[in-house]
């Protein structure tokens, strides 16, 4: 029978979003788990490779996860679903790049309008303002795709994107701030830090957002220091932080020193940087690994390459990135 029909399916789908708790996000969890060992090609694979049976799991903590690499070189998808859409990651010159496949795209829509909606209330009233240059000269940005969405539905005629119209958008900020109106601009660090250095200026009713990674553009900075430099220049109290991957359907979010809060249906998970399959108690660093329900189209368990902490209010932080992270012994991360 075809996934996309099953029954089965269309009920963990609907289960997603009504995520209310600890015991409720546990089941679903597992229940995806049984389904993707079962129906996904690339993790049931994955699970042979490890030489574990799905019927050795029995809990949340025995859930194997798929490293984040797998997405470079394999489909990962459950059998008999169609792609929607095509997520593909940025990289840098002759690098290999993700990709995802979402065969619904109103389910991502879901995920990040409400985990927005959740954290920053609702968009009406909200002017959005996106300095993405990295990402909008390239096809297929998740975060583009979502920006792009939440923008529209802000029906502000001056909410839009930025290329590298450092000028015109200072001028908007400027407006804004004028008008009292509540604005987000949000962007990745090399062109917030172009925006700072060109148009420093006092802002009191706009938040600064920043999406991570320098692309390439500007030397890396920890973000303590990268948080310094856009406060002092627009002399705001906190830098604002999203924490996202074309690997994934869902965000985390930061409302100031990099502690990220995740919607119910999502869970961070902290492992071991010597052992990839042991998970750390809270208050500990190390690698992190990601629950995401919202991804049972492709993979809801995914093991990142970056490196953080987990605290006791389920928040987390990230610390930096892995140079080289590899499971030994799993042939699905061979690239070729």
């Amino acid at each position: 029978m075809s996934a996309r029909m099953d029954p089965k399916l269309i009920e963990l789908k609907d289960r997603v979003f009504q995520v209310d708790g600890t015991e409720a996000f546990n089941a679903l969890a597992l229940d995806l788990f049984h389904l993707h060992a079962d129906r996904n090609p690339v993790y049931r694979e994955f699970l042979t490779a490890l030489g574990r049976s799905s019927s050795e799991v029995r809990s949340v903590d025995g859930i194997p996860f798929l490293p984040i690499q797998v997405f470079r070189s394999q489909r990962v998808l459950l059998d008999g679903l169609g792609e929607g859409l095509t997520f593909t990651s940025s990289g840098t010159t002759g690098s290999r790049t993700s990709t995802h496949l979402v065969p619904w795209p109103e389910h991502y829509e879901h995920s990040f309008l409400n985990s927005f909606k959740s954290r920053y209330g609702g968009l009406e009233g909200l002017r959005i303002l996106a300095l993405l240059p990295s990402y909008l000269e390239r096809e297929g940005s998740s975060l583009v795709y979502m920006v792009n969405e939440l923008i529209r539905r802000t029906n502000d005629p001056m909410s839009g994107t930025y290329l590298h119209s450092y000028s015109a958008l200072a001028e908007v900020i400027r407006r804004s701030e004028e008008e009292h109106q509540r604005t987000l601009v949000i962007g990745v660090p090399f062109a917030l830090l172009d925006l700072a250095e060109r148009h420093p200026m006092d802002l009191h009713h706009t938040m600064i957002m920043e999406t991570g990674g320098m692309k390439g553009r500007r030397p890396e900075l920890v973000r303590e220091a990268l948080h310094d430099i856009l406060k002092k220049a627009f002399r705001v109290p906190s830098i604002h932080s999203e924490y996202g991957m074309t690997e994934l359907l869902s965000q985390a979010w930061s409302a100031g020193e990099g502690k990220y809060h995740c919607p119910p249906w999502m869970r961070v998970m902290i492992r071991d940087v010597n052992d990839p399959f042991a998970m750390l108690p809270d208050g500990r660093s190390g690698g992190i690994n990601v629950i995401d329900l919202a991804n049972m189209a492709s993979c809801p368990f995914i093991a990142t390459q970056d490196l953080g902490m987990r605290y006791s209010d389920g928040s987390f932080e990230v610390l930096g990135r892995f140079d080289h992270s590899d499971i030994r012994g799993c042939n699905l991360m061979v690239e070729v």
